[in-house]
């Protein structure tokens, strides 16, 4: 699948898990990959073992939530690269395992601020560059959790039905401009997301390899389409 060829991924939350298997797919698919987190280390660790596969990697660790850090990340893409033809936007928070009422407002501001908010800025900052080569594809990486109730994760479901009515909508602000915009909805994926195990089976789990296949369909779709949305659920409940 060499239809993303020397195109450029960004991908947020890329230093574990769904991010990290996100990026070596891109990579493996011929793009170069720029990976952001907060862990400086992760990122370093990811983008060594892309490169070392023959991908190309760069990685920059900063906060979602740092306005002014993501515009100078954006303007340093544009500089280097001239181009953003990918943006995975798959950072987010959790904040679960208790009732509504029992959440404090620090833990509700970072889970709308990494859900939300952080997706709203990165797409504020690279939105121009797509609309202005008229090409580009955008995707979200939500939750099944933004379909359906969710106890306990009041917050976070929240959080994910907001992504989703988002990302609906970007996506018919930007389609006149040639950039698509879809959302990918895993149900539970074996990672360490929210505290890792539950006493589930991790092997009846979606992989995040699995979740990267669906993002790798998504980019190599005939301009002409584009698919919107995509619901995950494990084949046996784990």
């Amino acid at each position: 699948m060499d239809k993303i060829s020397g195109q450029v991924a960004v991908v947020t939350g890329a230093a574990r898990g769904i991010g990290a298997a996100v990026s070596k797919r891109l990579a493996a698919m011929g793009a170069t990959v720029v990976l952001t987190a907060r862990d400086e280390s992760r990122l370093q660790k990811v983008a060594a073992g892309i490169e070392a596969s023959g991908g190309r990697a760069e990685y920059a660790a900063f906060n979602l939530l740092d306005e002014a850090a993501i515009a100078r990340f954006a303007d340093g893409i544009r500089q280097r690269h001239g181009r953003c033809d990918l943006l995975v936007n798959n950072a987010g928070v959790g904040h679960m395992g208790k009732p509504l009422w029992e959440m404090v407002p620090a833990d509700w501001d970072a889970v709308m601020g990494a859900n939300l908010r952080g997706v709203y800025l990165m797409i504020r900052a690279f939105a121009p560059i797509m609309i202005e080569a008229k090409r580009g594809h955008i995707v979200n990486i939500s939750s099944l959790a933004g379909h359906n109730p969710l106890k306990n994760g009041a917050a976070y479901s929240a959080s994910k039905w907001g992504l989703n009515g988002l990302t609906y909508s970007v996506a018919e602000e930007m389609r006149d401009y040639g950039v698509r915009v879809s959302v990918v909805a895993p149900g539970s994926v074996n990672t360490d997301f929210g505290g890792g195990g539950s006493g589930r089976d991790p092997s009846r789990k979606i992989q995040p390899d699995d979740v990267a296949n669906v993002v790798a369909m998504l980019v190599t779709q005939a301009p002409q389409s584009f698919v919107s949305e995509v619901l995950m659920r494990p084949t046996l409940k784990p």
